[in-house]
């Protein structure tokens, strides 16, 4: 199911979900999200006003969290598994990954960071199966996740290496920075991958 907390392009990933073979539950509501086979968190927009809209949902999501299934978080939706950011000063996230957002340095490149880029895979798990090393994704970002190398899946260049995709100790919860539903085939192919751990 795709969470609808009110800030996320829900069509576009309930549209990639449709195209590799499943059909996706849009809803926000607690019972569905704790009965859901899998989990996914998008999210566009600023972090603080992301977990303000997931506080009537949050008890749930630590809920399902703790079940084992797995969840994604997608862009905005990867930022909020982290501990905090610095976005608007200083917000918690929901710290199911330990690690920090940042905002990209001032530098001659352009935030945000907007486009295709290359991934390197920095660990083998079910989500990046039969994707290629260097293969090229959709980011559309101005913070980036800051983590420990152990919950790295992927990391990406842009002025400094940043995390990709990440992914918690027991391998259930990810999140990827960049968008798989806009990213082709290779996006197609990393949500098929998803569905398959559901």
């Amino acid at each position: 199911m795709i969470i609808d907390y009110g800030l996320g392009n829900l069509r576009s990933v309930q549209k990639g979900l449709e195209q590799v073979g499943a059909s996706p539950l849009i809803s926000g509501n607690p019972e569905e999200i704790l009965a859901a086979d899998g989990v996914i968190l998008p999210g566009v927009g600023a972090f603080g006003d992301a977990m303000k809209h997931l506080e009537p949902i949050k008890a749930s999501i630590y809920e399902y969290a703790r079940s084992g299934r797995p969840l994604l978080g997608i862009c905005l939706g990867q930022q909020v598994l982290m501990s905090n950011s610095e976005e608007g000063g200083f917000a918690k996230g929901l710290d199911l990954i330990p690690g920090k957002v940042l905002r990209f340095p001032k530098s001659k490149l352009k935030v945000p960071h907007m486009g295709w880029n290359n991934i390197k895979i920095k660990q083998t798990h079910p989500l990046f199966e039969g994707i290629s090393q260097n293969a090229f994704v959709y980011f559309v970002h101005s913070y980036y996740v800051d983590t420990a190398p152990e919950y790295i899946l992927a990391d990406c260049e842009y002025g400094l290496e940043f995390a990709a995709s990440v992914t918690n100790s027991e391998g259930n919860l990810m999140g990827t920075q960049f968008h798989p539903e806009k990213s082709g085939t290779v996006g197609l192919r990393l949500l098929k991958n998803f569905v398959g751990m559901c």
